[in-house]
């Protein structure tokens, strides 16, 4: 008797490439590949760290701009200080969500307190960035903080524990204020879970954070995204503790990305570089330091 083989749900398998982000910092850059450039409206995904800083050093990422994109920020571990030419000041720490607006241009840089400079610490997170839809790509640029007790929680099965971050799912939403509709969730899983992940967008992907899982015949560790067919559920179990990032939702288009700026129209990315050439981007107040345009 002939044996049926089902199809796999997994439509593609990225894995990271390692960049250096200022200072040495090194991050893991899934998103855009040459694969895959976006999942849904996310079309830049770094995992940072976890590395550790001694005393006396810390994360330094000096003032850069971004244009018709909106920033993602999501501590595991650790601190930073975001600073913007909006205006904001705010430390991010673990468990909350930080949404900066690029819009017609923002510049903002990323640094630690001195305090905990002087102290050392570990920086384990995500950051994404968002192509804004072409209402909103040339919007007054913003930024907002959502605490780690304003976001969702819910325990849909043993084992099993989901934050939803930005967007809607399993009956509950984010606070987030998003221009187009996406899901970004954190799924930890403990170990020995069985779980299949339900269809929730049209465009998802799952991202190994920490730990590892089986699906599909095949173990996936740390640093693997799973891109899944439109309409597929993915069934998975886990072996150790396990961390899942849920990404997904509707594509903004086609969509130009240079440097830190993203728009649907070439012309004002070249529009940008030569802003930033010329220096006449708002600044921060009281820093003076910047990263160049590239080359």
């Amino acid at each position: 008797m002939e044996i049926e083989k089902r199809e796999s749900p997994i439509d593609l398998v990225l894995e990271p490439k390692t960049s250096d982000i200022g200072g040495g910092f090194l991050v893991r850059r899934t998103l855009p590949s040459r694969s895959r450039r976006m999942v849904g409206p996310f079309i830049f995904f770094d995992h940072m760290g976890p590395v550790e800083f001694p005393p006396g050093k810390g994360m330094k990422v000096l003032p850069h701009p971004h244009i018709g994109l909106a920033t993602v920020t999501y501590l595991f571990d650790g601190e930073i200080l975001h600073r913007d030419s909006a205006g904001f000041t705010q430390a991010i720490r673990p468990g909350a969500i930080n949404w900066m607006v690029a819009g017609r241009g923002i510049v903002h840089s990323e640094r630690v307190s001195p305090e905990i400079e002087r102290s050392g610490q570990t920086i384990h997170g995500i950051q994404l960035w968002v192509a804004l839809p072409e209402a909103s790509e040339d919007m007054e640029p913003a930024f907002f903080h959502h605490s780690a007790d304003s976001l969702p929680r819910l325990s849909p099965q043993p084992g099993l524990e989901i934050r939803i971050l930005i967007g809607s799912a399993f009956g509950v939403t984010s606070p987030v204020h998003t221009y187009s509709r996406m899901l970004y969730a954190e799924a930890k899983l403990s170990k020995g879970c069985e779980w299949t992940v339900p269809v929730l967008e049209k465009e998802q992907a799952l991202y190994v954070a920490t730990g590892s899982i089986e699906a599909d015949s095949s173990s996936f560790s740390s640093g693997s995204m799973l891109v899944i067919k439109e309409g597929q559920e993915l069934r998975l179990s886990t072996s150790e503790e396990t961390i899942l990032m849920i990404l997904g939702g509707d594509s903004p288009g086609k969509r130009k990305i240079y440097w830190n700026f993203v728009h649907s129209r070439p012309e004002v990315i070249e529009q940008a570089k030569q802003l930033w050439k010329d220096q006449k981007f708002p600044a921060i107040e009281g820093e003076t330091e910047f990263v160049p345009l590239p080359e």
